[in-house]
């Protein structure tokens, strides 16, 4: 197995192959292989003939190059991409489990998650005082570097990835959406970015169409059960989705027609070693962990017939 690392996180990498060391994996099993010149790597390794699986987790566009770059040999690949999550957040909902859910769907690793909330939907009813509630709860993060013990929301990975996120913002506010906390990149030094809360956020805006890969909750309103379905499935993307309602068959019908390959009733935190992790669309191809799933994306199934 070779893994090659993101450019931007090389040393979790050899932190892993340490560990595959220590736990006594033999020698060249397992090689680490970083550099600075991704593309035409990665173009060798798939035109070597003893390259069998390509497993890439990333963005939707690298997604999309390697997967070309695959069907030049035939090489069987899994794909765990972008996302777009929508959350949403029903009249019935149990509103502070609710607020708790999405400052963890939301926040975990500074919004820098695939599996991140990505559009928050909240019905008219208790839309007002969900965002209020959110936005007192996201202005009191404390922001700082990462090793920071009482850092609650630390950097983002590049600057890059901060003026995305300000570009984000920004579309969305010249287009109606009113910043509630946060909302503006700071001048200092470290790739810092506040933990934001913009409301009535517009369909047509940016944000509810990019991953935001970032501390940053848009919110919208909704009326109606059929509406928000509809707005949730708007996008190319189907990775995860939230929702949260006191009316469980509610939830297991509208979880039943959200595409996405998973999906949390009222809870924020789906991810479990045990269940199988991945999407739809435009979100990837295959499954990764899970009791059987992750383990048969790198088998082939062989069929011997036999007259004795």
């Amino acid at each position: 197995m070779i893994l090659k690392p993101a450019s931007e996180t090389p040393l979790t990498a050899y932190a892993l192959a340490a560990l595959y060391e220590e736990a006594g994996v033999p020698p060249g099993v397992v090689n680490v292989l970083t550099t600075s010149k991704p593309g035409p790597v990665t173009a060798a390794m798939l035109a070597d003939p003893r390259v069998r699986k390509l497993s890439f987790t990333g963005s939707t566009g690298v997604g999309r190059v390697l997967l070309a770059e695959a069907a030049k040999h035939v090489v069987s690949c899994s794909m765990e991409l972008g996302g777009n999550a929508p959350f949403l957040v029903f009249d019935d909902a149990d509103l502070d489990a609710a607020v708790d859910g999405a400052m963890v769907a939301k926040m975990r690793n500074a919004g820098e998650a695939c599996t991140a909330a990505n559009r928050i939907y909240v019905q008219s009813g208790v839309y007002d005082v969900f965002c209020k509630n959110l936005a007192r709860r996201m202005s009191a993060l404390k922001i700082g570097a990462g090793p920071d013990a009482a850092t609650e929301c630390g950097p983002m990975i590049t600057r890059k990835a901060v003026d995305k996120i300000d570009r984000l913002v920004n579309d969305a506010v010249a287009r109606g959406a009113r910043v509630l906390c946060g909302g503006k990149a700071g001048s200092g030094t470290g790739y810092y970015y506040p933990p934001t809360v913009l409301c009535d956020v517009p369909a047509e805006a940016e944000i509810a169409h990019e991953e935001i890969f970032g501390p940053v909750a848009p919110m919208s309103r909704f009326e109606t059960e059929a509406e928000i379905i509809a707005r949730a499935n708007d996008t190319e993307y189907g990775l995860a989705a939230y929702i949260y309602t006191r009316d469980l068959q509610r939830g297991m019908r509208v979880a039943s027609r959200i595409e996405a390959g998973m999906i949390a009733l009222n809870r924020g935190l789906m991810s479990d070693p045990a269940a199988p992790f991945g999407g739809v669309k435009q979100s990837g191809l295959g499954r990764e962990g899970g009791q059987h799933h992750g383990i048969a994306e790198f088998m082939e199934a062989k069929y011997l017939a036999i007259s004795a």
